[in-house]
């Protein structure tokens, strides 16, 4: 079903994805393996847990939550959380100290015509991504019976020849300085028909393609996707119970204007939300926790 948006309810242009929290259960090993393995150094630290990122930019909030379980392949939730970066050479470092800090743990790579990407997952079984968008005047967008879409494909992308082409002793040697972001975040959820629903006709996103029902990804200002959604293990699923794994996701917008918009949206749709003024919180149809705030 193509949900029809009115212009002035779509989320802005700048939109850009803030830090992704995740619920812990070994502090010490989830954050030894984000430094070593993807070059995150802490920014913040406190009793709420601490923050990694590059530079001064947070990218992931670790909270601890000893007691809780791992959720359940077939539960909803996280996806995997996917870090953006600048150009491929620093990509190959991470991908190359990803692999050498534990290689069991990268789980493949392909060529989305749109970006580079490889997959890795963490101690606690969250997805990663690590990735390279190619320009954007080389991605093809085709006009559907659901819209407007990006091209994309997932293409064999073979990990030693991209290391030989791109993995520098400079870009190994300043991998922590180098610049990375949350390019997407991909969730696990029951149906993509219920997810259209929320975060295009709701939220105020644009669906930029979609899967043969079991996938949909979703963006603002013309971009392949801030945020997407699967069914591929979660088909069904219901409300998440409070487990290990996602916590959080913060999407940053460029004007409390919006931020009140969008509160307003929500109260229209009947959901429920918190809105302190500065940032709005509130949860999707699973449960996955959300807070837009400006940024």
């Amino acid at each position: 079903m193509n949900f029809q948006v009115n212009p002035q309810d779509l989320l802005s242009a700048d939109l850009s994805m803030g830090t992704v929290m995740l619920k812990v259960g070994d502090m010490k090993n989830m954050t030894n393996y984000y430094q070593q393995a993807l070059g995150l150094d802490p920014v913040s630290e406190g009793l709420g847990g601490v923050f990694l990122g590059r530079g001064t930019t947070p990218l992931l909030h670790l909270a601890p939550a000893t007691g809780l379980q791992l959720p359940s392949r077939g539960e909803a939730g996280l996806f995997h959380t996917a870090f953006l970066f600048e150009n491929q050479s620093d990509l190959a470092a991470t991908v190359a100290t990803a692999a050498q800090t534990d290689p069991s743990r990268f789980a493949g790579s392909a060529d989305h015509l749109v970006s580079e990407a490889f997959y890795f997952t963490d101690p606690e079984g969250n997805g990663i991504e690590l990735y390279w968008d190619r320009p954007r005047d080389q991605w093809s967008w085709n006009e559907t019976a659901e819209g407007k879409e990006v091209h994309m494909d997932s293409l064999a992308l073979n990990p030693q020849a991209y290391l030989q082409s791109h993995l520098t002793e400079e870009s190994l040697a300043s991998q922590r300085q180098s610049g990375a972001g949350i390019g997407h975040v991909h969730l696990q959820v029951g149906d993509t028909h219920t997810a259209e629903e929320f975060y295009v006709k709701t939220l105020g996103f644009e669906r930029t393609a979609g899967w043969h029902g079991q996938a949909l990804f979703v963006a603002a200002g013309g971009y392949h996707h801030h945020m997407a959604m699967n069914v591929w293990n979660s088909r069904g699923a219901g409300p998440r119970k409070d487990t290990l794994g996602l916590g959080e996701v913060l999407i940053h917008v460029p004007t409390d204007d919006e931020v009140g918009a969008l509160a307003e949206r929500l109260t229209s749709a009947g959901i429920a939300h918190h809105h302190t003024g500065a940032e709005l919180r509130f949860e999707d149809p699973w449960r996955n926790q959300l807070r837009v705030a400006v940024g």
